[in-house]
């Protein structure tokens, strides 16, 4: 598999924000100024809690296909590849990370059945947007550690999701958690977030390496990041972190991260997380401590570890 060069892209973008012209401009930007080839549009559906079986992919916290459509095939005229992650919020705050329902079904209760039902649906209206474009590739899931375990529904959904999409298929699990999915074989690609503490990438990728072998499949980081924070490279993961704003922080982590990860052969490239639709202002940019890099030291390391791959 060739190496991706990749950067999540429009993360929490609203309906109406793909038609307006910073958007655009956002994904040239990204590509300008990241060397990025692989742009992952991530798309966040909505259900009430962790216990609500109900997906919503229709209101205005969704982009309309027809501007999501324009978007990737305004991706597509620049040169750049195009993944396609629908992925779920719950509106109560709760990470997707613990959707979850009794293993047996009881009366009067949420069940798995009526969730896998939703978001079957949710997943085949963008796959079939993803065969019509041409996605390079799919990806079915994200981070959704509670639901793994229920392997037999997943496998239903990649087979539902393979009748309509014909390019390759991932899922992205989370940090810590590859070897916890057990239907691995069922996917193409294998990915997993790489939000790794910036002293612990030697220990974290031979555990990962060990894991990844029996399934002689490629493997990339669909996520990985870090917030321009003082102690984030620590705690990459936490978006909450208390800390001052730091850019050499930020810098330093992705500088370990590519010279730890990036030159593993088995490591097929990285979906870095994440750059806005709507940017800040570069002028800006000192003061912002989110994950984000525009304009920040973190965007040059980034841009010479992608030209020299």
């Amino acid at each position: 598999m060739e190496f991706i060069k990749g950067f999540t892209y429009g993360w929490m973008s609203r309906r109406g924000d793909f038609t307006k012209p910073e958007a655009k401009e956002s994904m040239r930007l990204l590509k300008e100024r990241t060397n990025t080839n692989c742009v992952i549009i991530s798309l966040a559906a909505l259900q009430d809690g962790p216990h609500s079986t109900v997906v919503d992919y229709t209101g205005d916290h969704m982009v309309a296909d027809e501007e999501l459509i324009e978007m990737v095939e305004y991706a597509q005229s620049m040169d750049l590849k195009v993944m396609l992650k629908p992925t779920v919020n719950c509106k109560d705050g709760t990470w997707r990370a613990h959707i979850n329902f009794f293993d047996l079904d009881v009366p009067c209760e949420p069940k798995w059945k009526d969730w896998f039902k939703s978001y079957t649906k949710y997943q085949m209206h963008y796959a079939e947007i993803a065969q019509r474009t041409n996605c390079d590739m799919f990806i079915v899931g994200c981070e959704m550690v509670q639901t793994e375990r229920r392997e037999q529904e997943w496998r239903n959904l990649i087979k539902e999701v393979r009748a309509i999409y014909k390019g390759p298929i991932t899922y992205n699990t989370d940090k810590y958690q590859e070897g916890n999915v057990r239907w691995w074989d069922a996917v193409d690609v294998i990915s997993s977030s790489g939000y790794y503490p910036i002293d612990d990438w030697d220990q974290q990728l031979a555990r990962i390496e060990s894991i990844l072998k029996p399934f002689n499949k490629p493997f990339f980081f669909a996520e990985a990041g870090c917030p321009s924070r003082s102690n984030s490279p620590y705690i990459p993961n936490d978006w909450g972190l208390e800390g001052k704003t730091d850019m050499k922080a930020q810098a330093d982590y992705y500088q370990v991260m590519f010279e730890k990860a990036g030159q593993k052969e088995w490591v097929k490239g990285f979906g870095l997380w994440d750059w806005k639709a709507l940017l800040h202002d570069e002028n800006e940019a000192f003061a912002n401590d989110d994950y984000a890099v525009f304009g920040k030291p973190a965007e040059k390391v980034i841009y010479d570890f992608y030209l020299a791959k």
